[in-house]
């Protein structure tokens, strides 16, 4: 666990250090589109955050490995053999399908998500994706006369895609950060009254950072859930 911290730890500061370079680009390449595409990039970002949170939710856990067991656990969860029955059963599964069943595991409890670490909800995100990504826009940049209002559209993916849990967890606590509370005074971020919505149905609003992009995926999932690619039996572990 330490190698995988210390691991997480250095991905944040490369990713860092590259958003810094690309807010250069940006400064140095500004034009008047840029303002627009930080928006645009923003909403793509809770278009994403929507669309991975719909896959997530709908896509069946692995079965015959216990997460049944786990997420139907009656008992208390605080205690010594739940825990070492949770270690025991989500060592028999890899990262990805850790997070399928965080997905899930939220939606009867909530605020099991609003525990979860910064590293925790987004370790994984910076460095299978955005430390790679951002390297790949610098690389561009480099190379090519990128315009300025194509890096900041970049960049506002990068940012809103990167912290896409985290926001979706500050949605499951009481006292949250300062920088969420300023973004969601200017109407950058979604607030949990808007997120519940979905949290009634499972079957509306899956975007967890702006919800602009709700009135869309909402057409999106119709689609999918008629032509059978998505199936309510998905949304539950099954043994």
């Amino acid at each position: 666990m330490r190698l995988d911290l210390t691991l997480v730890a250095l991905a944040f500061a490369a990713l860092a250090a590259s958003f810094a370079m690309m807010l250069g680009w940006i400064v140095v390449r500004f034009d008047w589109a840029v303002p627009f595409a930080l928006l645009a990039g923003w909403y793509l970002a809770d278009m994403a955050s929507g669309l991975i949170h719909m896959y997530m939710d709908y896509r069946p856990c692995r079965a015959g490995v216990g997460l049944a067991t786990l997420y139907f656990y009656e008992g208390p969860r605080d205690t010594p053999e739940y825990l070492a029955l949770r270690d025991r059963i989500l060592a028999r599964v890899g990262p990805f399908e850790r997070l399928v069943y965080d997905f899930k595991n939220h939606h009867p409890r909530p605020d099991a998500l609003g525990r979860r670490s910064v590293m925790r909800l987004i370790g994984s995100t910076v460095i299978v994706a955005s430390l790679p990504f951002s390297i790949a826009v610098n690389g561009a940049n480099f190379l090519w006369p990128v315009p300025g209002w194509a890096t900041a559209l970049a960049a506002a993916l990068l940012l809103g895609g990167t912290f896409a849990q985290y926001f979706h967890g500050s949605l499951h606590r009481e006292t949250v950060d300062p920088p969420v509370r300023l973004l969601r005074r200017l109407g950058l971020l979604m607030t949990p009254q808007a997120h519940a919505m979905h949290h009634a149905t499972l079957r509306q609003d899956f975007a967890t950072n702006t919800g602009w992009s709700n009135p869309v995926l909402n057409r999106v999932f119709g689609a999918l859930l008629r032509r059978g690619v998505l199936r309510e039996e998905g949304l539950e572990p099954s043994s």
